[in-house]
């Protein structure tokens, strides 16, 4: 008799097939669930494992357009970045699969949900912290965290064992000893040969975006246009091509990028779990459309308001999405505050890319335009007369004179 149906996180690959056999050895009925968030996969060929090797039913969901529109274009509006470097391509896809894996759990009739986390990984939180604020009685069953699962599959060779028992068919990864996880956004790249930090990556690694020699001769122009913080339109000027679709818009920004070399990195980052990683990420369309963004908010956020944005909403969303509480009261809050502060974030960057680089032309803005080349020219005295300066100064010094002269009477020399 079953002991009730689980939907399972199925990827297709060795762990989460071997989860599944496993599942239904310890007696459940299980869905496997599968998003289509953008990665280049054989999603039939994963649909027909999974019914092989004795899933009740296959669920594919296409989210690619939430993906877009409810998540990856507000990271835009708030330039999220983790640890200076990282665009957060895993962590902002993990709230859109936690959702449609618990739509699919209650349509099915599911008690409980199964994923193929590591116990050592941010993404094990990130998932479980989404399902119980989405279905707050759900069962997880995290085997990777069982010790009846991992005492028995102690290693890659206990997996590829089991796989044999069961006629699971496996592809063999030794030519490719590493890991990744790959969306619309970006493709990360950890473990195996990659935990020594200071092996430099192989060139066959990388698996979309262009080794900088194998890129074009010659830079490509674009346009993107933003309305309150948003991309509205990509034109690609050096072909005619234009793009409105926000899907469209993302997917061309990533095609280029890649084209181009664009958005690779290479980092240790510190995981939420208190564990430093080495990962490296290919993650052309954020950085070319994060970086248009920044550049037009110099020209139309107003100083005070970016300083306050820059300085908590930004880093206080990249910390809550890297570390799993995107279904959360803080970070419900936190994303209340990214639209009133680009109200004013409205009009267009040219920008060419070229040998990894994203190289900006200008940008302009018919509405919002905050840059007043008269009041900054240093040829015109326009805006406020030369000696309203001294007087600025004079207040700003009071402190630092102060400062200085409590140096003075303490003896203290103010080094460099």
């Amino acid at each position: 008799m079953s002991k009730g149906k689980v939907c399972l996180a199925y990827s297709g690959g060795l762990d989460t097939s071997i989860i599944l056999a496993w599942l239904l050895e310890q007696g459940y009925e299980v869905i496997a669930f599968l998003a289509n968030i953008g990665q280049e996969e054989d999603f039939e060929a994963a649909e027909k494992k999974a019914l092989a090797i004795g899933a009740s039913k296959f669920v594919c969901v296409d989210v690619k357009k939430e993906f877009v529109e409810k998540v990856l274009f507000p990271a835009v509006q708030v330039n999220a970045v983790y640890e200076d470097v990282y665009l957060l391509g895993t962590a902002l896809a993990r709230p859109v699969i936690t959702k449609a894996q618990i739509d699919v759990a209650e349509q099915e009739g599911c008690f409980a949900v199964s994923h193929g986390c590591t116990g050592k990984g941010n993404d094990q939180i990130r998932f479980e912290l989404g399902f119980y604020a989405l279905k707050p009685d759900v069962q997880v069953i995290a085997p990777w965290r069982d010790p009846v699962f991992f005492n028995r599959f102690k290693g890659r060779q206990d997996l590829l064992e089991y796989a044999a028992l069961k006629n699971i068919p496996v592809t063999q990864t030794k030519s490719k000893p590493w890991s990744t996880d790959e969306n619309l956004a970006h493709i990360s790249y950890e473990a195996g040969i990659l935990e020594d930090p200071d092996t430099t990556p192989p060139k066959d690694m990388w698996k979309l975006i262009k080794n900088i020699e194998d890129t074009p001769n010659t830079p490509e122009t674009l346009t993107i246009e933003f309305s309150q913080g948003l991309p509205t339109k990509l034109i690609n000027v050096t072909t005619g091509q234009i793009f409105t679709d926000p899907t469209e818009i993302f997917l061309n920004a990533g095609y280029l990028g890649r084209k181009h070399g664009v958005g690779r990195i290479d980092i240790v980052e510190n995981r939420y779990i208190n564990l430093k990683s080495r990962g490296c990420y290919e993650q052309a369309p954020l950085t070319i459309l994060r970086t248009a963004h920044v550049s037009l908010e110099g020209l139309t956020l107003d100083k005070e308001v970016r300083h306050l944005r820059d300085q908590f909403v930004t880093p206080t969303y990249a910390k809550l999405l890297y570390n799993g509480a995107y279904f959360s009261p803080e970070c419900e809050y936190i994303r209340s505050m990214i639209k009133p502060s680009q109200t004013t974030v409205n009009g267009q960057v040219r920008l060419q890319l070229f040998k990894g680089n994203v190289i900006i032309l200008g940008r302009s803005s018919e509405t919002e335009n905050l840059y007043d080349a008269t009041e900054s020219s240093m040829d015109e005295l326009t805006g406020f007369s030369p000696e309203d300066t001294t007087g600025f100064i004079a207040i700003q010094a009071i402190r630092v004179k102060k400062y200085g002269l409590a140096k003075k009477e303490k003896k203290e020399d103010l080094d460099l």
